[in-house]
């Protein structure tokens, strides 16, 4: 089931696109952390090795060193989802971002990411159009419901007890 960011890329009919230039959403909640980002083909990955490669990756999560991303990918830099496609489209990081050329166009002229980059307002409709409340609750409507109908049988969800003694874990002072 679609959630959260996949969804409102889907209502602005962003996600197919994306998905034609190889890009997709993954990780959520932890999976990023625990190094769930989705494999490397296997001959990327044996060249990486065979040559000894320090490859890098660009990504809008937030966790950004070594292993992280994928055990073969030493570098990851944290940036917006649109320069992570930015530089993606590059397939480097080792270029001008604002002065290098991107790419090309269909006509061979060059592409820079001034060409591609969205005004404050186009970003602005968009989120008002298109990102919705709704896209990131409706995931937890089951479990909220697993909880109501639990509450309603005179059960509580389980829950530990604070232990007011501990000298482990405190409670903020706020």
């Amino acid at each position: 089931m679609p959630f959260g960011s996949e969804k409102y890329l889907q209502a602005a009919n962003l996600y197919e696109p994306l998905q034609a230039l190889g890009f997709d959403v993954i990780g959520y909640g932890c999976a990023t952390c625990s190094g769930m980002s989705g494999p490397l083909t296997q001959a990327i990955d044996d060249e990486i090795r065979e040559r000894k490669l320090t490859v890098a990756a660009v990504l809008s999560g937030n966790r950004n060193f070594e292993g992280r991303i994928h055990p073969s990918v030493r570098d990851a830099f944290l940036a917006s989802p649109r320069l992570v496609i930015a530089y993606a489209l590059t397939g480097s990081v080792k270029i001008d971002i604002e002065n290098d050329a991107l790419g090309c166009d269909r006509s061979g002229n060059s592409v820079f990411l001034r060409d591609i980059w969205p005004t404050d307002a186009e970003i602005d409709a968009t989120l008002r159009e298109h990102v919705q409340t709704r896209h990131f609750t409706a995931g937890y409507e089951i479990v909220m419901d697993m909880v109501e109908a639990a509450t309603d049988r005179g059960k509580t969800p389980a829950r530990f007890g604070w232990k007011t003694d501990s000298t482990y874990i405190r409670r903020p002072p706020y």
